[in-house]
Formats: structure tokens, C-alpha cells, sequence
């Protein structure tokens, strides 16, 4: 994926249908109707994750009150899904993509700079699509720490 085939304010957001945790099927039109925040992950786990899944359900009441819903995608397999959600106490899904079909369709899996280096990866995104299901808010490369605190102040929530 090259940097511009990134999406855009106003772009119809791919549609998706990903396994959660418990292996039964999410799809991006189960939330038409409803605002829904789709943000993309490297790994189940990992402290920058960790911290950023946990910032998402320490804030799940107040987007919920905005109505936001928010869901998790990472190139993990359920079952290490299902072990971080429990982990975590997450309340939210957790949606498994390991072909990176998902990832590529938003491009937020491509080339990136990781300690110096350039890497093939996930790149860490968030997407706001609206009701409609057009992206209303698209950022790549945010930082783990801070970034729901920054995209609710974005979001007026």
C-alpha cells in the first residue's frame, strides 16, 4: 500500500467481516445507524496496546453516551484475542485479521519507520465512520499513549 491510497474525510469506509475473540463474526454493517470507531493495532498484549485498548475502555462510557462504539483490530488469532479481552476486562470487540485483508483495505498494515528502521507492519490508525458508513475522521501513525484523550477532545466528547 502507498500513502495515498490512504483514506479520507468523506471516503465510503471498506466494508468488513472479521472473527472477535469467541470466533463469531463482526461486520462494519452491524453498526449502520451508529457512529463507530474502528482502530487498528500491531499486537494483543504489548504495552503501547495495552495501554491504548485500556484507554478505550476506561472512555467507553462517555463515547458510548456520544454514540460511539469502538472496535479493536489487530492480525492476532482469536484465541490471543480472547486472552488479552480477559486480560484486560476489555468490553468492546476485538476483531482478528490475520491475512491483513482489513488492515490493507484501510491501509494501516504497509511500510513504516520502527527504532531507525523502515519495517513492514501495522501502522497504528484510528478511523471514526459515521452512520452512513463514510470515514468522518481518519488518523494514521497516532501514538498509543494519550490518543483516546486526543480524539475524544477532537471529537467534543
Amino acid at each position: 500500500m502507498t500513502a495515498n491510497s490512504r483514506l479520507s474525510v468523506g471516503d465510503e469506509a471498506p466494508a468488513f467481516t472479521l472473527p472477535d475473540a469467541d470466533g463469531n463474526d463482526v461486520s462494519l454493517s452491524d453498526y449502520r445507524g451508529r457512529k463507530v470507531i474502528v482502530y487498528f493495532y500491531p499486537a494483543a498484549s504489548t504495552p503501547g496496546c495495552t495501554k491504548q485498548a485500556c484507554d478505550f475502555r476506561d472512555s467507553l462510557a462517555e463515547l458510548d453516551g456520544a454514540g460511539l462504539d469502538v472496535v479493536g483490530i489487530s492480525p492476532d488469532k482469536p484465541a490471543k484475542l480472547a486472552k488479552f479481552r480477559d486480560a484486560e476486562g476489555l468490553t468492546f470487540p476485538l476483531l482478528s485479521d490475520p491475512e491483513r485483508t482489513t488492515l490493507e483495505a484501510y491501509a494501516a498494515y504497509g511500510e513504516k519507520t520502527m527504532y531507525g528502521k523502515t519495517v513492514q507492519g501495522v501502522i497504528r490508525s484510528t478511523f471514526v465512520v459515521d452512520e452512513n458508513g463514510k470515514i468522518a475522521v481518519a488518523q494514521y501513525n497516532v501514538r498509543a499513549t494519550g490518543h483516546v484523550a486526543k480524539l475524544r477532545r477532537d471529537l467534543s466528547v
